[in-house]
């Protein structure tokens, strides 16, 4: 009979911690060696354990998943991390997976599900909460029909205006007066649009912009 497969649990909430183990332990494939309230905790056991998976949050006070799982996946190249969380979001998705996560579940899954999440990113699968997958496969397919395809139409019209206020150098004041908005709404709606497209900076906007036209005179 192989070993169970070692598991270290990473996440601030107690109560949670202590329902995963129980769960996970009732499994006679699985065993849990180690419990992290934070993202620095969570790389420091992992280090002494060298679990099989780490079960990652991502959001924990101070250094949070997001940041620790980078980190994790140099310091413990064999461990898998499979992450936990309440985001039901596209870009912490592909952020977390970018960062090297193979699997991704909400914590509103079932028990059920939860296992056999756990099991396929054991066996080298990358497993990701069904009501996520249609993200990734927006990624993968190919277009379709132009305009239900393409992010710049994702975007509302004030994100769009903002944007391309931002492409064309305007600071977040300028189009704060501009627009009639406060500057920290301008910078929200830069941020989520930014989010949406995949960009990281002004220049990559920028050059996204100058790709679809949206620097011309007329702006």
């Amino acid at each position: 009979m192989s070993a169970a497969a070692r598991i270290l649990i990473a996440d601030d909430h107690a109560v949670l911690r202590s329902g995963l183990r129980l769960l996970l332990d009732a499994q006679s494939d699985l065993k849990v060696v180690g419990e992290a309230a934070d993202g620095r905790e969570a790389m420091k056991l992992a280090a002494e354990l060298q679990p099989d998976l780490i079960l990652l949050d991502l959001t924990m006070p101070g250094f949070g998943g997001m940041e620790a799982l980078p980190v994790l996946r140099k310091t413990v190249p064999a461990s898998r991390v499979l992450i936990l969380t309440m985001h039901d979001d596209e870009g912490y998705l592909r952020q977390a997976l970018h960062r090297g996560a193979s699997g991704y579940i909400l914590k509103k899954a079932a028990d059920g599900e939860l296992i056999l999440a756990v099991r396929a990113v054991l066996r080298g699968e990358v497993y990701v909460h069904p009501s996520m997958t249609k993200a990734l496969l927006d990624d993968l397919l190919p277009e379709s029909s132009a305009e239900a395809d393409d992010p710049w139409e994702r975007l509302t019209d004030r994100e769009q205006e903002v944007l391309t206020l931002v492409a064309l150098g305007h600071t977040s004041a300028e189009i704060a007066s501009r627009l009639s908005l406060s500057p920290k709404t301008v910078e929200t709606y830069r941020g989520r649009g930014m989010e949406k497209l995949g960009l990281r900076s002004r220049a990559a906007l920028v050059q996204f912009a100058m790709a679809r036209g949206l620097l011309s005179e007329n702006h």
